[in-house]
């Protein structure tokens, strides 16, 4: 039996899956699980939702609610750290200030890290949140484990495991898009192998075998005969910004820096395929991608409307909730890689935790996306091996760079640090650009702590 502390459970969008997932999870029933979030009436919400689904399922658990974080923590054996500093807005309120300047999609969007929500050079709060959770869990729980949800994953883990003694996993699911691959092949996923490494949102598919065999050639193959046509159907049909493993950015790359980039990695990319929605809708599809200004309003709104909805079900106690969360476990990996860990039952994930030996050519405190062995006794690294030169090179170097400059701004502060991140993005024209647009960020309500870091 375990406790579970959930920070940030009052984003219900996600909170719901981890709840469904957690009642569903019969070896964790009778665990505890404490829900923490800043604001009462969300927090409130998910709690409403805890406790009705896990009566409409049966689930042996028992449900908590606070919004002191310290209280949460107590005899915690697994942390879930799912926050964002300031929400959505606080940052459409930085890249507003950052476009007013030139600075098209933010200040955070550079080469290999144009997605919207992975903030990282304006990421101080998001960095503050991050090492204050962890520091209170080594004053608090110092034995439980850390799963680390919250963008910026790859920054975020890599700070966490330098700078405290705490266990901390870093999740994502981008890696499961690469089943679009094998999808849009015609194979039968049941005899498909695939992996993907490299960074959080910057990964490569090193493995790619069909019934034993690579293959790598059948990809060749349909870039040859079936792209043309498929894109064509794909840009009158896409139902979706983020439907994109596929789509004539990730061929591009894949002929650029010979592997295959696999989920997130596709939204990234350099400037070729970013300078201005035009150029964006030619690579990702009609709306531009998800991170376009179109894309991302999209995503915003369907947020939004699936907040009402589910903030609406949960109030009607008339609507059982398993009409829309069934009786099966979603893909994500939360939840089994705690039952791995709490019932030494054995199993394999991606993971993000630093590198220590497995990817050749990079650092062992540099955080790294792979897949490792967990079980009882913790997570074992199984994997070894290396990238191609070229995506070393031109991709997982200057990405791992970005991350240091940030991870340095946030420990070391100082102005001069946001003006070497801002001199050499290809969009500055001039010294009076850059002190101009961290001005207006610096002098953001509620960014006082944030400009005296800087300052």
């Amino acid at each position: 039996m375990v406790k579970i502390s959930v920070i940030g459970a009052g984003s219900i969008a996600w909170f719901s899956t981890l709840i469904h997932d957690i009642c569903l999870t019969k070896s964790l029933w009778g665990s505890t699980v404490s829900l923490m979030d800043i604001n009462e009436e969300r927090l409130n919400l998910s709690y409403l939702f805890a406790k009705r689904y896990a009566s409409e399922v049966g689930a042996d658990l028992k449900f908590e609610k606070t919004t002191d974080r310290r209280e949460s923590l107590r005899d915690a054996d697994f942390v879930i750290n799912t926050a964002m500093a300031g929400g959505h807005q606080y940052y459409e309120d930085m890249r507003r200030i950052s476009e007013k300047h030139g600075y098209y999609r933010g200040i955070n969007s550079v080469e290999w890290n144009m997605v919207s929500d992975y903030h990282t050079i304006w990421g101080y709060y998001q960095f503050k949140l991050m090492m204050d959770v962890a520091r209170d869990m080594e004053d608090i729980c110092p034995d439980a484990w850390l799963i680390l949800l919250a963008n910026p994953v790859f920054e975020g883990t890599a700070l966490i495991s330098r700078e405290s003694k705490v266990k901390v996993i870093g999740l994502c699911h981008g890696h499961l898009e690469a089943r679009d691959i094998a999808h849009v092949l015609g194979l039968d996923l049941n005899d498909v192998e695939m992996e993907a490494i490299g960074f959080n949102h910057c990964i490569w598919l090193t493995k790619f075998r069909y019934k034993g065999e690579d293959a790598y050639p059948l990809i060749d193959e349909w870039i040859e005969k079936k792209s043309q046509e498929y894109w064509k159907t794909w840009y009158k049909t896409q139902k979706s910004p983020f439907d994109l493993q596929m789509s004539p950015a990730a061929v591009d790359m894949y002929k650029t820096y010979g592997l295959f980039p696999v989920g997130d990695t596709i939204r990234s990319g350099t400037w070729k395929y970013h300078w201005n929605l035009e150029l964006k809708k030619r690579w990702f599809g009609p709306a531009g991608g998800p991170d376009s200004e179109i894309g991302w309003r999209i995503y915003l709104e369907n947020q939004r409307k699936w907040i009402d909805y589910l903030t609406e079900r949960v109030r009607d106690q008339t609507k059982p909730l398993t009409d829309i969360f069934p009786s099966r476990l979603s893909e994500e990996s939360v939840v089994p890689i705690i039952n791995s860990i709490a019932n030494d039952r054995k199993g394999v994930y991606q993971v993000n935790i630093p590198n220590e030996g497995m990817i050749t050519g990079i650092p062992d405190d540099v955080v790294v996306e792979v897949p490792a062995e967990v079980d009882g006794k913790g997570v074992h690294r199984i994997y070894s091996g290396s990238l191609p030169k070229r995506v070393m090179n031109y991709v997982i170097y200057p990405r791992m760079l970005r991350m240091e400059w940030a991870l340095e701004a946030f420990l070391e502060g100082g102005r001069d640090l946001l003006f070497e991140w801002l001199i050499v993005d290809p969009r500055t024209k001039s010294n009076e650009q850059v002190n101009k647009v961290i001005d207006d960020l610096l002098s953001l309500p509620g960014n006082e702590e944030m400009a005296r870091h800087f300052k």
